[in-house]
């Protein structure tokens, strides 16, 4: 029978072909599953069971790193990911092992969400500005403009080319996680940015964001790709961020969170935001709902409680009226003068007025 380390193997290779996953994430399924396979041994799978995992999970929550840090609970989960994908990979060809579903996920943190306020995007935009490179320059606002209007991941942004960006109907479609495919927007900022960049360039590259000054470009007229790298496009977003004075974590993440942070503030539903940043579940999309918190809180102090006060208030009214009406009949019972009464009348009025005036 094989063991464990056989059916890893034979694990990330159907992932890499029958289920089209990206380099990155078999990598990642590679490393937590061989440090379940170093906690474990090579065993068989018939071995795994729930007191495995219990040790396991013991194990992990006192694992500490190079830097002598433990484990977040969010890269313990995703361990325990990792290994449920294996296990139902496992079942799915009838080997005998522990089922998936047994094994849950601990409960972690919450997520915070790092954002922009809209004048932070304002000046990081303008930091651009102090660049003296004029091509540089053209090519960061655009890259800038273009992660703030689309939402899209920084390994997207960094793939695109220059023929799949639909520059006169402002939209595109791109690949993200999984291999599924959304279209993007451009605003007339971003797309405005894009052109001036791509008129000034003098290279033959199919790369949107080209990487110009480099010691392996010897002129502008040779045909090289030299697309830019996710972490070239970090160092120009943390470059502006600092000429800008913002004291922030920016990031290109940080960016995709502004974007969707920014449509849920002016009324985007839910749905279209997840659809626009390409999560495959809403409950992901969910981590941006701290934005409708504010809005929220003026509908309940609007709203709320509104029955009652309106009830108290024609409560008072109605006593008032009970006893303006028998100050009336007590007056004419003992034979006041009509002026007197006229007096009350008015008296009478300025009371009912005031309340409604309150109501």
């Amino acid at each position: 029978m094989k063991l464990l380390s056989d059916y890893i193997t034979d694990f990330l290779e159907y992932c890499e072909i029958e289920k089209g996953r990206s380099q990155l994430t078999i990598r990642n399924y590679n490393h937590y599953l061989d440090r379940f396979l170093e906690f474990a041994g090579d065993i068989k799978p018939v071995k795994i069971d729930l007191v495995a995992v219990k040790n396991y999970r013991l194990f992990l929550n006192r694992l500490k790193d190079n830097r002598n840090h433990e484990l977040k609970k969010k890269t313990q989960n995703y361990h325990l990911i990792a290994l449920r994908v294996l296990l139902k990979y496992l079942s799915k060809n009838d080997v005998e092992t522990l089922a998936a579903e047994k094994i849950e996920l601990g409960k972690q943190e919450d997520r915070e969400i790092a954002f922009l306020e809209p004048n932070e995007i304002s000046e990081l935009f303008n930091a651009t500005k102090s660049e003296k490179n004029e091509l540089i320059k053209l090519r960061d606002i655009a890259i800038m403009q273009t992660l703030y209007s689309t939402g899209l991941r920084v390994s997207e942004i960094a793939k695109l080319s220059i023929e799949s960006v639909n520059l006169e109907k402002q939209e595109f479609s791109v690949m993200g996680k999984g291999g599924k495919t959304r279209v993007v927007f451009l605003s007339n900022e971003a797309k405005e940015a894009i052109e001036k960049y791509i008129k000034m360039r003098r290279d033959n590259s199919p790369a949107l964001f080209f990487r110009h000054g480099t010691n392996r470009q010897s002129n502008d007229d040779i045909e090289e790709l030299n697309f830019l790298t996710p972490r070239t496009i970090q160092r120009v977003l943390i470059k502006y961020a600092k000429r800008a004075g913002i004291t922030k974590k920016v990031t290109p993440h940080v960016l995709r969170h502004s974007f969707a942070t920014d449509l849920l503030r002016n009324g985007a539903d839910l749905r279209s935001v997840q659809a626009l940043l390409g999560h495959s579940n809403v409950t992901t999309t969910q981590i941006y709902t701290h934005v409708t918190d504010p809005h929220l809180k003026e509908i309940h102090g609007k709203f709320h409680g509104k029955v009652e006060e309106e009830e108290e208030n024609d409560q008072t009214i109605i006593k008032n009226d009970e006893k303006i009406s028998k100050t009336q009949m007590s007056k004419s019972k003992s034979g006041k003068s009509q002026s007197s009464v006229s007096k009350l009348d008015s008296d009478s009025d300025e009371v009912d007025l005031g309340e409604k005036k309150i109501k």
